[in-house]
């Protein structure tokens, strides 16, 4: 398995900028473990989607919860959000009991490279999931997704066209118990976006059931189910109010969920 700090010397210079603050964590707590999910080649480069798995204390079970930041590559502040996240749980490694959460700051490094919503090759990667894609940054995702069985999925966005803080999810149940809770958090840094249609979609105080097709998601047929949230800052927001509000939406989403399987394990 190929280590981060291995190859970070071959990263164009914004990528290792965004990088090296991942890097510092592993290298100063062992509960942080940083490799590479998958790499593609883009001319005369070579780029990565890197990954950091925080391995929670011990605990009788352990869910394990992926995060994914950057499928589009103008919009960082998921990438600082996570950060806040690894930090934190360095820092308060009780918060992260009964997880293995897997952290992937950046899946669009060359949409990020550019400063550009879409990879290099000019398409919108959250459009291209389970669709047989040739897109590599596609083909590394869906691998992950395949082989780590994640029990809960999370993708952090923007949007340039909201008005606040909104998330989609799936069920009457999770929608309760982790993202109304989350976005309520999130809302003492930014607003909720209140429209009755955000995106396109039915909107209830930032709370959306219907989503797009081909967006980041478990494989068709995993069973059980994975919860499976997207959550959304303003992008016209300040980028550090953007990351705290997601860091803060994340917190609630590990506690609430912790919580509810608890609580499901007694009925």
């Amino acid at each position: 398995m190929v280590m981060l700090n291995e190859i970070s010397a071959v990263y164009p210079h914004k990528l290792r900028r965004l990088y090296w603050p991942f890097l510092g964590l592993v290298e100063t707590c062992r509960d942080i473990v940083g490799t590479v999910a998958g790499s593609f080649q883009w001319g005369e480069l070579r780029y990565t989607i890197p990954r950091f798995t925080v391995l929670g204390p011990e605990a009788a079970a352990h869910k394990r919860i992926g995060i994914f930041a950057l499928l589009h590559g103008d919009e960082p502040a998921g990438a600082a959000a996570l950060f806040l996240l690894l930090q934190t749980l360095v820092a308060n490694p009780v918060l992260a009991t009964g997880y293995d959460i897997v952290a992937y700051p950046v899946c669009n490094p060359t949409g990020y490279e550019d400063g550009t919503r879409h990879n290099r090759g000019g398409l919108d990667l959250n459009r291209e999931f389970w669709r047989e894609s040739a897109q590599p940054e596609v083909q590394i995702l869906e691998e992950e997704l395949r082989t780590q069985a994640f029990d809960g999925i999370i993708a952090l966005h923007a949007d340039d066209t909201c008005a606040g803080l909104y998330g989609y999810t799936h069920g009457r149940v999770l929608n309760e118990n982790l993202l109304l809770p989350a976005l309520r958090a999130s809302a003492t840094v930014l607003p909720l976006d209140h429209r009755p249609m955000i995106d396109g979609f039915a909107a209830k105080a930032g709370l959306i059931c219907d989503c797009f097709t081909g967006i980041l998601a478990p494989p068709p047929g995993q069973k059980p189910r994975p919860f499976e949230i997207i959550f959304e800052t303003p992008a016209h927001a300040l980028a550090e109010q953007q990351a705290a509000a997601t860091h803060l939406a994340l917190l609630s989403i590990l506690e609430n969920y912790r919580e509810f399987m608890a609580y499901a394990q007694d009925l």
